[in-house]
């Protein structure tokens, strides 16, 4: 697929490097700043154009003519947007994708359409961070929640805890202890490297477990990996920009919710926004702030800052206080790898890996209807949907272990209609199931997309 990437931010690299590694697509990004195209051209093996992203003369220089789906990723909701719409009216390219940010916009009834702005899909980065924080606060064990089937399944990551019903025994123990409940480990990771979830591998403490249920069920399910911990009831929240102000604004309506920002006139400005949030005017990271602020009672602090480096030490601090779980915004994957795994903060957040996943569920190849993005982009979970008919379809009408899934790819749940169904072995796929799927190594994209190819 030949795709074109207008911004070389932080969203724009981040989608040329996941697509740039796969074998099917030509890359090309288009930004202003020599030195961002620089270094993504050091690194991947992609087309590099300098230029305003919504000049006709930069686009076509870009080969927007020959592209098959343009991703405007700037940091200008209205550069994306006519770089679209000129896309599409002078060159006539199919896809079009847009980053959006401005509720403004986003929230516009009947804006983005063929005859209006021909912005084919829309993604805003922030809501997907504000909706990513929500599913963690809403299970507290949890260090990622994923959702598939419109939200009737999720995906959930837990670190397994002494304290799990599980932990300590054998995996084929989970359904004797939750009969009725259809639940699939879909992968295990220990000590960082992968281990395929059979019925005797044995569930040790500090596993990294990545089960699929029911929404309905994934309460139920937690307490296999660790003590359930009690519902969220108050939360700190460090940043009034976008991010922080939406969280609040989701969140005031069922939590305590305090928010501090420094900016004083940005602090007064959500302050006028937010109804029942508490909004201090001050520094995330002065101790003694938090500790006037009771920030050892507080259930969640989520550090959401723009600037990374102030997220990480608030977050720490905020832990070493007494906060029971700490959260933190952070960009470099580097830093977030290294954080989690020293413990000092709870759940590092990744914008880019977010936001991935939307971007990713647009340009597969097949019916891929979800994807999320896992492992900081080494992983990925999948929902497909099953067409044709038995023969001329890879999957309709073939029991699992028959398929040929590729190295490291389990099918874990199937939809079928309103039913949810574990997957076993001899499970006969039929036409328009839905499938959730874990790759443990996402170089295998290519191979799952062309299984779910109609001949």
């Amino acid at each position: 697929m030949n795709i074109l990437i207008l911004g070389a931010g932080q969203v724009g690299s981040t989608a040329a490097y996941q697509l740039a590694r796969e074998e099917a697509n030509e890359v090309t990004i288009v930004d202003k700043d020599p030195a961002a195209l620089k270094t993504i051209s050091d690194r991947l093996d992609v087309r590099t154009v300098i230029g305003h992203a919504a000049y006709p003369s930069t686009l076509q220089r870009a080969g927007v003519a020959d592209a098959d789906m343009i991703i405007a990723l700037t940091r200008s909701d209205e550069v994306n947007m006519i770089a679209c719409q000129i896309a599409f009216t002078m060159f006539g390219t199919k896809t079009k994708i847009a980053r959006i940010r401005a509720a403004e916009y986003s929230n516009a009834s009947g804006l983005f359409h063929q005859d209006a702005m021909p912005v084919d899909f829309w993604i805003s980065p922030e809501q997907l961070v504000t909706e990513h924080v929500q599913q963690l606060i809403r299970f507290p064990g949890a260090f990622q929640i994923l959702e598939f089937a419109d939200g009737r399944v999720k995906m959930a990551g837990v670190r397994a805890r002494r304290d799990g019903r599980l932990v300590g025994e054998e995996l084929r123990e989970l359904h004797e202890h939750l009969p009725g409940i259809e639940v699939r480990v879909a992968a295990i990771y220990r000590d960082g490297v992968s281990i395929r979830p059979e019925g005797s591998t044995l569930i040790q403490e500090d596993d990294e477990v990545f089960f699929v249920a029911a929404a309905k069920d994934l309460h139920g399910v937690m307490p296999e990996m660790r003590k359930l911990e009690r519902s969220v009831r108050s939360v700190v929240i460090a940043g009034g920009g976008n991010i922080g102000f939406r969280l609040a604004k989701a969140l005031e309506g069922t939590n305590q919710v305090t928010l501090i920002e420094r900016d004083k006139d940005r602090a007064r400005l959500i302050s006028e926004g937010l109804e029942k949030t508490i909004v201090l005017n001050g520094d995330a990271a002065d101790e003694s702030l938090l500790l006037e602020e009771n920030i050892d009672s507080a259930d969640v602090f989520c550090a959401l800052t723009n600037a990374e480096e102030a997220n990480i030490l608030s977050a720490m601090l905020a832990k070493k206080l007494g906060c029971k779980k700490v959260m933190a915004l952070i960009n470099r994957p580097a830093y977030a790898e290294l954080v989690e795994n020293s413990g000092s903060i709870d759940v590092a957040i990744s914008p880019q890996q977010i936001t991935i996943g939307s971007l990713l569920a647009h340009i597969r190849q097949g019916d891929v209807v979800k994807v999320h993005s896992l492992r900081r982009g080494r992983a990925e979970a999948i929902e497909a949907i099953a067409h044709g008919q038995p023969g001329k379809s890879k999957v309709v009408g073939k029991r699992i272990e028959d398929i040929g899934l590729p190295g490291g790819t389990t099918i874990s749940l199937i939809i079928r209609g309103e039913a949810i169904l574990a997957a076993h072995h001899d499970t006969v796929i039929e036409e328009n199931d839905h499938l959730i799927l874990f790759m443990t190594d996402r170089r295998q994209t290519d191979a799952v997309e062309r299984l779910f190819a109609v001949k």
